[in-house]
């Protein structure tokens, strides 16, 4: 067996490099980051060959001085920690002092700076280490050049410029991201690619992630102690297919945390449809001694001392934010800390999201609340339409609603149901719209149906298009999160509704018969294959019996029931809110259009259905000019 040696200095930077040093990204990352460390306000950035060829980091910031240029390319050299306490609280980028050896000891590296107060500046050479007087007015430059030219194994794992140039990018981004208050900028090839002056978040997020990010994004800035979360998140309608564009920074460091994208995938569960990602730019400023940022090489993984604290004050965080549709916005307290509009945040210099071209059709850019028109029939709730919209058979079918308090049975939460307008064609045109709409309506007035399934309507803006299923769908949902939060409404049936079951649906209903009553359902064995239902919740007085309990059955089969009443207690309310929602093909008289356009307004997250589909969308006169050209 070899005897036991110790490695010479430059196997080990090698082999540190290994960790720090993946790609010509990770080298940009560090020198980046050394550059803001050093208090820098402009910092230029120029590539050749996507990184490989050289990578070239100038900025303005403190420079080193003349004896420390060798000590800054030796291991474990550092100004930016001295002890453990330090450690425990670093707030600093960089700090491990590894970068710039394991940097120079794979690339060809050259460090030049000039220290404040010196008389020039002085550059040192990363592998002969030899110091000289050089040109430079003030800062520092590191030129790293022909990355890996003496481990040329490792050089075959980089891939195409191309590849290479696009993390470079990336990695770029992040930075200007998470500092806007310092000048950025980027060249590749010789071709300028960013140019980024200092400014504010919102103009930095915009240059980075484009307007149409701003226009379908809430701004949002909650504090909770010693915990402060701010940035942007989409709204739905801007939802990616990939994760391409989340950016999380905890006190100004980008990080790749599971808890944090835990936290936001969850405050977008009910908003967001199917395998969509959401789209955001975050930054969570938290004291430095609450969060260790020394466990992973490359500084992207964290671990948070309160973790469960953390968590909960992101999501609620998002979520409230999430909560406000587009059509309520003027509903909520201006004075609220947690979210303002994306456009607040934007200078006289910035269009406005009204400003703002919107693309013809584009849902999510609704028109500002500014109140509610006293309108006798608007101002109704359609729940208060239960005595005509019942058919007779059914309606003889249904007791008095029953409540086993008095507070938990709102008048608000009466059962949901439409009738069908005698006499009156699918798509009849109001007569009781007002002379002239404005924008104390954000969804406007009733115009009538198309073909039993969209509402048509008008407001200031021009011409709103409303999926009824899709928008009662979600009130009702919304509705029932809150009444089961207490105890249930019930609407108890004058004759039991009995329907047939498969042998499982028998015993789910037996083993979660609790469940069920909790959830405003009375279910009793009718017969050996058969049950039979005596109450139903409230606010589904109306709904399909058979075919709601047959789904919440199956659902309840596949899960335990306690962990129904936990994990998947939302889901189940989904599905109950999809199958009490009014149906389309129903036609609906214009007192009942407009109560549903108010209760939009005063319902949160209207702006999607529980799957996560748009429920309305705004044409403006401007999309419906451009469309028929009018003016050309």
């Amino acid at each position: 067996m070899p005897s036991i040696h110790l490695l010479s200095d430059l196997l080990i930077n090698q082999i540190a490099a290994g960790e720090v040093v993946e790609r010509p990204a990770s080298v940009l990352k560090e020198v980046l980051e050394n550059a803001v460390d050093a208090g820098s306000r402009a910092i230029d950035v120029q590539l050749e060959q996507g990184g490989v060829r050289r990578i070239r980091v100038a900025d303005d910031g403190c420079g080193i001085a003349k004896d420390e240029l060798a000590l800054a390319l030796e291991r474990h050299a550092t100004s930016k920690i001295a002890n453990l306490d330090d450690l425990e609280r670093v707030g600093t980028m960089g700090f491990r002092g590894e970068a710039l050896a394991a940097i120079a000891a794979v690339a060809r590296t050259t460090l030049t700076s000039r220290a404040e107060g010196s008389a020039h500046a002085w550059r040192i050479d990363g592998t002969e280490r030899s110091v000289a007087p050089a040109a430079l007015g003030a800062g520092t430059v590191v030129d790293v050049a022909d990355l890996y030219y003496n481990t040329p194994a490792r050089r075959k794992f980089l891939k195409s410029e191309s590849t290479e140039y696009a993390h470079c990018d990336e990695m770029f981004r992040r930075v200007a991201l998470a500092r806007p208050d310092i000048g950025l900028q980027l060249a590749h090839n010789g071709r300028v690619v960013h140019r980024l002056p200092a400014a504010d978040h919102a103009r930095r997020v915009g240059a980075l992630m484009g307007d149409d990010f701003l226009a379908q994004a809430r701004a949002l800035d909650a504090d909770a102690g010693p915990l402060r979360l701010s940035g942007f998140a989409s709204l739905p309608a801007y939802s990616r297919a990939s994760r391409d564009a989340q950016y999380f920074f905890v006190n100004g460091r980008f990080v790749r945390d599971k808890l944090l994208t835990h936290a936001v995938r969850q405050a977008y569960t009910d908003i967001l449809h199917g395998n969509r990602h959401p789209a955001y730019v975050l930054f969570l400023e938290l004291d430095p001694a609450g969060v260790d940022v020394n466990v992973h090489p490359a500084k992207i993984e964290v671990r948070f001392r309160e973790a469960r604290a953390i968590h909960q004050f992101v999501f609620h965080a998002l979520t409230r934010t999430l909560a406000e549709s587009g059509a309520g916005l003027a509903a909520r307290d201006e004075a609220a800390a947690v979210t303002t509009t994306a456009s607040a945040a934007f200078t006289s210099e910035t269009r406005t999201q009204d400003e703002r071209p919107r693309p013809f059709g584009g849902y999510g850019n609704a028109p500002p609340v500014q109140g509610r028109l006293a309108m006798e029939s608007a101002s109704r709730s359609y729940f208060d339409f239960v005595g005509t919209a019942r058919e007779p058979a059914a309606a003889a079918n249904l007791a008095p609603a029953t409540t086993p308090t008095a507070s938990a049975a709102p008048q608000a939460f009466r059962p949901t149901a439409f009738a069908p307008a005698a006499g009156r064609p699918t798509g009849a045109i109001a007569t009781s719209l007002p002379q002239h709409a404005d924008d104390s309506a954000p969804l406007g007035y009733a115009l009538g149906q198309l073909h039993g399934i969209y509402i048509l309507a008008q407001n200031a803006k021009g011409l709103v298009l409303v999926d009824m299923h899709a928008a009662h769908e979600r009130i009702l949902y919304e509705k029932l999160k809150t009444v089961l939060d207490g105890t249930p409404s019930v609407q108890r049936l004058l004759i039991p509704a009995v329907f047939s079951v498969s042998a499982k649906d028998m015993a789910a209903a037996e083993d979660c018969a609790e469940v069920l009553a909790g959830m405003g359902f009375e279910i009793a064995p009718a017969g050996p294959q058969e049950l039979a239902v005596r109450a139903v919740p409230v606010l589904l007085a109306n709904a399909p019996v058979a075919e709601l309990l047959r789904k919440l059955l199956e659902e309840l089969r596949e899960y335990p029931a306690s962990e129904v009443v936990t994990a998947r207690r939302n889901e189940l309310l989904a599905t109950m809110a999809c199958h009490g929602a009014v149906r389309a093909h129903r036609s609906l008289t214009i007192p009942e259009m407009n109560a549903l356009l108010r209760d939009m307004e005063a319902t949160e997250r209207a702006d999607q259905c529980n799957h996560g589909r748009p429920t309305w969308t705004q044409l403006t006169m401007g999309d419906l000019d451009r469309f028929f050209m009018r003016g050309q």
